[in-house]
């Protein structure tokens, strides 16, 4: 079955997703449409990213996932559809697929190309179609003129050497949670047989968990979350708001000598 995974920054008080899904349906009534979220924070590419990285490589190869985020942009910027990793991706070039993934994508198409339109809501009347023929078997470069390139915005790197890794949240999670950029492996790597000290705000730990659960309510936990990412919480409480970190803060790990 053709799978359409939606992502979008509409909310749900309004008739925009089902307007963007009956469009799709209108086409072909047989394709499955998977909501991802509609409560990415208005225009907020950087939450988007995070939320379709997380999840786009679970679902099977050759997915269709329509992404409406900003997608008013720049004036200048191009209704697009890109291959990355064996799956296609549909939305505004703003430079939000340039965070999902460190591979180039292997072809993209400006879909607004062939007879082209105005529309003040591109997401039913140019995005909605173009999946729809996507999931429906049509090919990827039938959907308009062939592009150069993309933009590509540069999420946080890891810095990382024998005595440190420095890395920062990149996402505070609806439970207050801390998510970073610091992986699984980079960690196990670099603290094999060494002792380490967790740096965060004002606090510090000497532990990772292996589940909140390990912890009473109200204490800190530090785990690496089912994404492999480090995150930092407190258990039934809300870590951003007590230990007065966001977006952005940094998070030290330094390495006993």
């Amino acid at each position: 079955m053709a799978i359409i995974t939606f992502l979008s920054d509409f909310g749900e008080s309004d008739h925009y997703v089902a307007a963007v899904k009956a469009k799709i349906l209108s086409i072909n009534p047989g394709i499955q449409i998977v909501d991802l979220s509609h409560q990415v924070t208005s225009c907020d590419i950087a939450h988007a990213a995070y939320v379709l990285k997380a999840i786009f490589r679970d679902f099977p190869e050759r997915t269709v996932h329509l992404i409406a985020v900003n997608s008013a942009g720049q004036p200048d910027d191009k209704y697009i559809a890109i291959e990355l990793e064996g799956h296609y991706f549909i939305g505004t070039d703003n430079g939000l697929f340039g965070l999902i993934s460190d591979q180039e994508a292997s072809f993209k198409v400006d879909i607004n190309s062939i007879n082209p339109i105005s529309t003040t809501f591109p997401e039913k009347q140019i995005f909605a179609p173009a999946a729809a023929k996507l999931a429906s078997g049509a090919a990827l470069q039938d959907l308009g003129t062939a592009l150069d390139d993309y933009k590509r915005m540069l999420g946080r790197h890891l810095k990382a050497n024998k005595k440190q890794i420095v890395g920062n949240v990149i996402r505070v999670d609806s439970y207050g949670n801390l998510i970073t950029n610091i992986d699984k492996t980079t960690f196990d790597i670099l603290s094999k047989n060494k002792g380490y000290t967790i740096i965060f705000g004002r606090e510090n730990s000497r532990r990772v968990y292996s589940n909140v659960n390990q912890v009473d309510a109200g204490d800190i936990f530090i785990i690496f979350n089912d994404q492999g990412l480090m995150e930092i919480g407190i258990n039934q409480g809300l870590a951003s708001e007590l230990l007065g970190l966001d977006y952005d803060s940094p998070v030290t790990i330094n390495f006993d000598e």
